[in-house]
């Protein structure tokens, strides 16, 4: 990837996971604030997923939040600037440009995710929880109009009556609910958030780069679509995809199959 980013005076940090490592590392910064996003941390947040995305040194992005909160929501002492006539603006639109970019994205959850931090989870692909993550939904206690998506993923994720509830009641679904309803993949101990949901980039990493960005888009747009529609969105992918390879490239997938079978199989 290329050279670390500093983004909204260093509240978005950008990073290697380690030097020459295809893995980015994406850190909102403010913990003394809890991670409470400005809008210009929300606009430097979203400009970092589009360079990511467009960064073919990139294989899978990881993002996480410094200090004992992942992101506590929108920093709601400049309510009006970040709201008023912003809501259509996919410059400003982390979720947005995350769910635009193509590279796998691990969310590393430790402490609170709250409103606009629950969003943000709920756009990563794979979320990785500490034992202190709490998410939380509080809209309706703040009278704040969902627009990044929580009214109509989470019910999605976790059901109707769980999301009804969680959204209305403004409850906190702790990181074992959270992996119990499916919301998590892991939960592992605070210390150990970030190294895991590094773990996993890197295990993604490791293959095949093209087929998996293509892996992802099928799975996140067939999401939109019933059952029966989603099947033929598979196979006509799989259509393209293989009309397109040239005998070399066949070739190749077999060497490259033949000379993985004889690795040990991924911690994962």
């Amino acid at each position: 990837m290329t050279a670390p980013s500093p983004d909204s005076g260093d509240l978005i940090l950008v990073e290697p996971a380690k030097p020459g490592s295809p893995v980015a590392v994406v850190t909102i910064n403010r913990p003394a604030a809890l991670n409470a996003l400005t809008r210009p941390m929300m606009v430097s947040l979203a400009a970092a997923f589009r360079r990511l995305d467009a960064d073919d040194g990139v294989a899978a992005v990881v993002l996480t939040g410094r200090g004992r909160a992942f992101c506590s929501g929108v920093d709601l002492t400049a309510a009006e600037e970040v709201f008023k006539g912003d809501v259509k603006d996919p410059a400003a639109n982390p979720v947005a440009q995350m769910e635009l970019c193509r590279k796998p994205i691990v969310g590393a959850i430790a402490g609170f995710a709250v409103t606009a931090g629950f969003e943000i989870t709920l756009a990563c692909d794979i979320l990785i929880a500490g034992r202190s993550a709490k998410f939380i939904d509080t809209h309706a206690k703040f009278g704040i109009f969902p627009s990044w998506g929580l009214s109509q993923k989470l019910s999605r994720v976790i059901g109707p009556n769980r999301a009804r509830e969680v959204s209305l009641s403004c409850m906190p679904v702790t990181a074992e609910m959270a992996e119990k309803w499916g919301l998590v993949n892991h939960i592992v101990d605070d210390s150990q958030v970030l190294s895991k949901a590094i773990e996993v980039a890197e295990a993604i990493a490791r293959n095949n780069g093209n087929l998996v960005l293509l892996y992802k888009s099928v799975i996140n747009d067939g999401l939109q679509l019933d059952l029966e529609h989603a099947r033929a969105l598979e196979k006509e992918r799989a259509h393209h995809y293989y009309n397109g390879m040239t005998k070399e490239q066949f070739a190749s997938m077999q060497k490259f199959i033949q000379g993985r079978s004889s690795k040990p199989p991924s911690k994962l």
